[in-house]
């Protein structure tokens, strides 16, 4: 389905084309004018009359109808303070989005950062006990004195 813009683009359109075939109409129907001093014997018959009222009466609708369609669809459009009001209201919702992934995220950080930290312990008291142990191996190499000879 097309959008309310499209819409009112194709009547306007129709409504163009509803004009230039109503000239076109109204050109090939009109009645001859009459000169002074050049009589042309051509008068126009009851039929054709009526033939030009139907066409007049068409086109009037037409063109009254297509003209009530391109206000309905520019009454329908939301007007520039609804648009700003909305734009807010999508900015806002936005935010807020933007707040609750921003809180996880941290979270997520904060247990991370807790992880990391117990390993950090970890690590640091296994590197204590290799430390401990290089001593005491050292200790005991060094306990054993080498006595001259």
């Amino acid at each position: 389905m097309a959008d309310r813009l499209t819409q009112l683009q194709d009547f306007i359109n129709q409504q163009a084309d509803n004009f230039c075939n109503s000239v076109g109409i109204l050109q090939q129907t009109a009645i001859p004018s009459k000169f002074s001093g050049f009589d042309r014997g051509g008068s126009q018959t009851p039929q054709q009359q009526t033939q030009q009222e139907d066409y007049a009466h068409l086109f009037a609708t037409l063109i009254s109808r297509c003209a009530r369609d391109i206000d309905a669809l520019i009454e329908s459009l939301p007007n520039e303070d609804s648009t700003t009001e909305l734009q807010i209201m999508l900015q806002l919702a936005s935010l807020r989005k933007l707040e609750q992934d921003n809180q996880g995220a941290a979270e997520r950080l904060e247990d991370t950062v807790r992880r990391g930290e117990l390993l950090l312990e970890q690590i640091q008291a296994a590197l204590t006990d290799i430390a401990q142990s290089q001593l005491e191996t050292n200790g005991v190499v060094q306990e054993k004195p080498v006595e001259p000879s």
